[in-house]
């Protein structure tokens, strides 16, 4: 190896030291935790609560806040609070108020018992919800953070610190709360709604990692100098208005839910398919509060209710700018990629623990195999992604993520023919893990590389959600699609799944490639 290479390489090992990336792991940590503890874990508390398969995979759609958190990402990159900003800065302050948030959401779901009554489902709803929209506001502020704070040669490998502090803090919420559940005393045969409570309370002090860290690190003098002074009165009012078009979504949703019932009942008897009417409705229903959101924000702003500036600066320019900087056919390709790169892992891990679970394994042996194990190889994963990405360029590694990540779902089809066997989940688990981990450091990197540092929280926040928006929403009909056509049949759907996205970075590959520059919006087209 030449000596050039082996410069190379030891400044690429020598940047994993680095503080920066330490900082990413830590604040990876604090964004990983709740994660699971709406999905998997939640997943586990209910079944053994007694709540039908079909229900637990609904409340995955908890988590749809990571999906439309670039609809008040402007309100965090513009909305000054309180006290809190002139102390702590503009990243920081919304830093800690949304940790805080996680951790009362996490305190309120510990006390609530879901087997107790069907009506407590509700609020253990409403909470998970609040848990999941305080979160994607964490991811929110993390990402603007980690982009802000250093220039481009660094965000590979800020991306692997990121990922692996991602999984550690997954691994606790996942391995960590189902050992600690079962340390307590609660198992599938024998609910113990006292072991989850505690279980829960644990995983809220777990977030003192996070909270240390915003304390601790400093402002990013990004985020210094490009603050935008408008009146006080003109933040509150485009707050409120966010409010109100929130409020007008959620209404829609209320008002449309018992004759939404009645036409899933009366599509299913039509289509002869009750999971493909259910999404067809409720896709009529996303539309629906939507529309009555825009309508409301687009009221509000023709009455002057709000500064038509500050709007437009919050939340056109930053569309506007992507849409310029890349035209509108590349664009366009950027977004499909975006929105479909992660849909054969996230569509698969909805129902993985309750797979595992229906197998036989019992949650001890997933939370060895699945949680500590997985985990292990996903942080590997991350650092090897972020190292060859380095070596070799983004978009290569990128292609190998999602090829992996395709080709390891088929892994699982294998399992369900082969069932309990150990030493099948230990190489099943350690394949899939590597793969995305190995993806996800790319994804985040090429992501990051798309934002223009003027736009940093709104535009990341875009490309974020789109990222988890469809797959997540599949997600939720996990469960009603394995009860229609098996384990084997959904594995092998979810491994197809990821074929487009080949075709996508091929075209993407020869459309943009990835270049250096001062303002992170480093990918352009080869025409430009």
């Amino acid at each position: 190896m030449s000596t050039n290479k082996l410069v190379g390489w030891k400044n690429s090992f020598t940047s994993l030291l680095n503080p920066k990336v330490v900082m990413m792991l830590f604040l990876g940590f604090s964004a990983g935790l709740p994660l699971l503890l709406i999905f998997s874990s939640l997943s586990l508390w209910l079944r053994e609560a007694g709540v039908e398969r079909s229900a637990v995979t609904y409340f995955s759609w908890a988590a749809l806040g990571y999906s439309f958190k670039f609809v008040w990402a402007p309100l965090v990159d513009k909305l000054p609070i309180p006290f809190l900003t002139s102390l702590l800065g503009r990243r920081r302050s919304w830093l800690l108020l949304s940790q805080l948030s996680i951790c009362g959401a996490i305190i309120t779901m510990a006390m609530i018992d879901p087997a107790l009554s069907s009506e407590n489902l509700t609020p253990l709803a409403l909470a998970a919800v609040l848990l999941g929209f305080s979160s994607a506001t964490q991811d929110i502020v993390i990402d603007a953070l980690r982009i802000e704070s250093a220039d481009e040669s660094l965000q590979t490998i800020m991306s692997a610190g990121y990922i692996a502090g991602y999984r550690v803090g997954m691994i606790a919420a996942g391995a960590g709360a189902l050992y600690l559940a079962s340390g307590f005393g609660s198992v599938m045969n024998s609910y113990s709604y006292e072991a989850w409570k505690y279980t829960y309370l644990i995983m809220a002090s777990a977030m003192l990692v996070g909270l240390t860290t915003t304390l601790v690190i400093k402002e990013p003098a990004v985020s210094k100098t490009a603050q935008e002074h408008y009146q006080s009165t003109e933040y509150l009012q485009l707050f409120l208005l966010f409010i109100a078009a929130a409020l007008g979504f959620v209404g829609c949703y209320f008002v449309s839910s018992p004759s939404a019932q009645l036409m899933k009942t009366s599509l299913g008897a039509t289509l002869g398919n009750a999971t493909l009417a259910g999404f067809l409705i409720e896709m009529i229903r996303l539309g629906m509060g939507a529309t009555a959101a825009l309508l409301i924000a687009a009221l509000g702003t023709r009455l002057k209710f709000v500064n038509a500036e500050l709007v437009t600066k919050s939340y056109l320019d930053p569309i506007k700018d992507f849409f310029r900087r890349y035209g509108v056919k590349s664009a366009v390709l950027i977004l499909a990629l975006i929105s479909l790169y992660r849909i054969s892992d996230i569509v698969l891990g909805v129902i993985s623990n309750v797979f595992y679970q229906d197998l036989g394994y019992s949650k001890e042996e997933i939370a060895k195999v699945v949680k500590v194990i997985g985990l292990i190889m996903t942080i590997l994963g991350g650092y090897l992604g972020g190292l060859l990405a380095i070596r070799f360029g983004v978009i290569k590694i990128l292609f190998l993520g999602a090829l992996l990540s395709a080709g390891t779902n088929l892994l699982f089809v294998l399992l369900t023919q082969v069932g309990y066997n150990m030493p099948m989940l230990y190489l099943i688990i350690s394949a899939d893990n590597l793969s995305a981990g190995l993806a996800s450091t790319a994804f985040v990197a090429f992501l990051s590389s798309l934002t223009n540092i003027s736009f940093t929280a709104m535009q990341y926040a875009i490309f974020s959600s789109l990222m988890t928006l469809l797959p997540k929403i599949i997600g939720g009909y996990s469960g009603g699609i394995v009860d229609n056509v098996g384990y084997s049949n959904f594995f092998l759907l979810t491994a197809l799944m990821g074929i487009p996205v080949l075709w996508l970075i091929v075209l993407a590959s020869r459309s943009f490639n990835i270049t250096q520059r001062h303002n992170h919006s480093a990918v352009k087209t080869q025409s430009s």
